[in-house]
């Protein structure tokens, strides 16, 4: 799964060399809430999705740079991030605007974290935008790699040839699963599944009984 970081924000910065390190956001449409932020202004506990007027105070308080959300830019940047990632491979499933999963079967096993370091190389050099990469045996897992991959460095997380996952699901909340929302967190969380490892050694005699074919699904892909 490659994901571009902050999307919206890093679309903004690319064209104005001055954000460089400032904290920037980007609103929704009618301008109502913030849509994207930069690490500086996650830093400063601003939150996704917040109501603009209810950040307002530590916006103006800290000099955060505001901008209307631009949808032409990012559609024309997403089809050149896009572009740049099918020649890794064609076979390519676009995601949402900012995030595509990528077949990489192609490369042997024990190559996939140089491929997605030089996939991340190449986006970041032809297009100027930042990503993450995920990469596992299955969607979900990828997700979750994906999510590990954004507090690195190196910005790339791959699970392949790991044998036992269990000390690294242990550690994802069982919201952050790809699948899980918010009724279903609540559903599981009362059934005493708190995290994804939880989720993928339950048996499969009781998330058939207890939740649709998805959370099935969810369950076969945690286990890879």
């Amino acid at each position: 799964l490659v994901d571009c970081n902050s999307f919206y924000v890093s679309c903004e910065k690319l064209f104005n060399p001055k954000l460089r390190n400032k904290p920037v956001v980007v609103l929704s449409n009618n301008d109502g809430c913030i849509i994207s932020r930069s690490a500086e202004a996650k830093a400063l506990g601003i939150k996704m999705g917040e109501p603009y007027f209810k950040a307002k105070n530590i916006i103006v308080k800290n000099k955060v740079e505001v901008f209307s959300s631009n949808y032409s830019l990012y559609g024309d940047l997403s089809r050149r991030v896009m572009r740049t990632l099918k020649r890794f491979n064609p076979v390519l499933e676009i995601y949402s605007i900012d995030e595509a999963f990528l077949d990489l079967t192609n490369y042997p096993d024990d190559e996939v974290e140089d491929v997605g370091k030089e996939i991340r190389n190449i986006v970041l050099q032809w297009t100027g935008i930042p990503t993450s990469i995920g990469i596992a045996k299955t969607k979900t897992l990828s997700k979750i790699a994906n999510h590990i991959a954004k507090k690195k460095q190196s910005g790339v997380t791959s699970l392949i040839g790991i044998e036992n996952l269990d000390l690294i699901l242990e550690k994802v909340e069982i919201n952050d699963v790809w699948g899980v929302g918010r009724q279903l967190t609540k559903f599981y969380q009362k059934n005493g599944i708190y995290n994804a490892k939880q989720l993928k050694n339950k048996s499969n005699t009781w998330i058939k009984k207890s939740s649709n074919v998805l959370g099935s699904r969810t369950a076969m892909e945690l286990r890879g």
